[in-house]
């Protein structure tokens, strides 16, 4: 009796989302961004980091706050708008990977590399 388990975000429709649904979400955003945030394999890594079965619950936790901000459509400043959408987004993800930066590892950044080679 096993029961499908998601993720629930807050602008998703108001229902549960599985995990490739959030991944698509993210990469979604992720392409949006990359001209507008120059350390966006640094984002990447960290997503990995969140997603790595050995981050610390508390690294993790402060990843996916700032990532789940970073893929949200709503905003204090709205992403669409030219040049500055993605101030707050910035500011937000450079504070957690700062946070956490020890746990981001260099496995993380080489499947970030390696995810962006594959993407574009």
């Amino acid at each position: 009796m096993a029961q499908e388990q998601g993720f629930d975000f807050f602008g998703f429709g108001g229902k549960p989302g599985n995990e490739s649904e959030v991944r698509e979400k993210f990469w979604r955003t992720a392409k949006k961004a990359a001209r507008q945030i120059p350390f966006m394999e640094e984002v990447v890594a960290a997503y990995y980091c969140a997603m790595d079965k050995n981050t610390p619950l508390r690294a993790k936790g402060i990843l996916l706050a700032a990532l789940g901000y970073f893929v949200l459509p709503v905003d204090v400043i709205p992403d669409f708008i030219f040049g500055i959408g993605f101030t707050d987004d910035i500011a937000v993800l450079t504070a957690a990977i700062t946070a956490v930066s020890a746990h981001i590892t260099p496995a993380h950044r080489q499947a970030a590399k390696q995810a962006i080679a594959d993407k574009s």
